[in-house]
């Protein structure tokens, strides 16, 4: 062969490979098989997937919105009055500014519920509590004995209240302790008020305001609902089940939400956490997205160290020396936090869910092919009619290639639709044939 004749030839087999690539489609072999318990099978499992598609993704998880979350800001205010009358301190009234640290209304707060008090205090010099530093002598006084380093040489001594002087003096009759140049006299917290000098606190109100939004649906809320006005907020108080909207909640019956008792944790303090949901349909008014509110306590599992506690002191000046009165306050530590989303119809969410329902029907096909194949009595038989074994011989059709005239060559698609209804099965396939045609 010349070439030119190869030339010829690879030119019209490009021409013709060219040609179907564009104008040529295939399709799976199709294989429809009679059977009651794969039929049952594939019907079932369809019915399941849609099920699932349009029960649990579109209408439960509303797999057809486009999800935003939330920018949010709590601001909070309490309300209450509590008495106390101390030996040494006389008849007292507390109300918020005493009581809620810090007092700016931040979304964590604290409310005192009992304390111990350390008054007039003043920088001098004074012993040191028996429990932390007892001696013998002054020898026993020159030793580390806070946890506080001050170097290596930890020169001067520290003690948990103040710097050690070194000298081992009286503490009473019985005992020395090491002196110590500190706030005077030193705190003596071994002993907490039981019952809880604040437990007034328990019908204290927190009133709470909270302000979000979705910016991407550019939709805000706030949880002072159209139901809620002025009249309104001066009686209501919060009940999940008569009054769930009301801002304005009692300590004590939000403590009881969390499962505790109020009078146990207000002894030694502890923390309880406030959450507001907001979960919304956007597709619907605005006036539809309305918070709920649920509660949490945060249980000490070790006995260690319980409860929550700080110490705060009040300076004054008497006599021009500097003084203070120092408390350790036990209180109940609020976080309030804040989640939600919403939630409004996009159309890519919506064809992307869709999309994946739609590949999802694939495994009614995967498990009838498992048991067609593998499990049914005839699967052998129907292997051998779901699987078309073709052998390429490729010297054959080299000589048909060359034989067909390189001017007068056509491909004519010949398609026959076999029905074969042996057994139960049929087959629909697509048969091409080439002719040689003679001019």
């Amino acid at each position: 062969m010349t070439w030119s004749g190869q030339g010829e030839k690879m030119g019209h087999k490009i021409r013709k490979n060219v040609s179907n690539f564009f104008f040529e489609y295939d399709t799976p072999r199709m294989v429809l098989v009679r059977d009651k318990k794969v039929g049952l099978t594939f019907r079932l499992i369809q019915f399941g997937v849609l099920c699932y598609i349009v029960g649990w993704v579109f209408l439960y998880e509303k797999g057809y919105q486009n999800v935003d979350g939330i920018i949010s800001s709590v601001s909070i205010k309490m309300k209450g009055l509590a008495i106390t009358n101390l030996e040494h301190v006389g008849t007292e009234i507390w109300d918020a500014a005493d009581y809620v640290f810090p007092p700016q209304g931040d979304s964590s707060f604290v409310v005192m519920t009992n304390f111990i008090i350390t008054r007039e205090q003043q920088m001098g010099y004074c012993n040191e509590r028996p429990e932390v530093a007892t001696c013998k002598s002054d020898d026993d006084c020159k030793v580390q004995i806070s946890r506080q380093s001050q170097g290596e040489s930890n020169d001067p001594p520290l003690s948990d209240s103040g710097v050690m002087t070194g000298n081992c003096t009286a503490f009473n009759a019985t005992i020395k302790t090491c002196q110590v140049y500190a706030w005077c006299p030193v705190e003596d917290d071994t002993h907490v008020p039981k019952p809880p000098l604040l437990v007034e606190a328990e019908n204290f109100t927190l009133f709470i305001k909270n302000s979000i939004s979705f910016p991407n649906h550019h939709v805000s809320r706030q949880n002072l609902v159209e139901s809620v006005t002025s009249s309104y907020l001066q009686t209501c108080i919060y009940d999940k089940d008569k009054d769930p909207l009301c801002p304005v909640f009692r300590l004590g019956y939000v403590v009881a939400q969390t499962g505790q008792k109020f009078s146990d944790i207000a002894y030694k303090g502890g923390t309880v956490v406030i959450v507001i949901d907001w979960h919304c349909d956007l597709d619907w008014p605005a006036r539809f997205c309305k918070p709920s509110y649920h509660f949490h306590g945060r249980h000490d599992e070790n006995p260690a160290s319980r409860g929550f506690n700080f110490r705060h002191a009040r300076y004054f000046k008497e006599d021009g020396k500097n003084k203070r009165t120092l408390f350790k306050v036990f209180g109940i530590r609020f976080d309030v936090l804040v989640n939600g989303e919403g939630g409004k119809f996009d159309i890519i969410p919506t064809m992307t869910t869709i999309g994946s329902g739609i590949g999802i029907f694939g495994v009614a096909t995967v498990v009838c092919d498992l048991m067609l194949l593998h499990v049914l009595p005839k699967r052998n038989y129907y292997k051998e009619k779901k699987f078309k074994h073709a052998k390429n011989d490729q010297k054959k059709t080299m000589n048909i290639d060359e034989t067909l005239p390189q001017n007068n060559s056509s491909l004519e698609d010949n398609t026959q639709d076999i029905q074969n209804n042996s057994g139960s099965l049929k087959i629909y396939d697509t048969c091409w044939s080439t002719d040689k045609e003679t001019q």
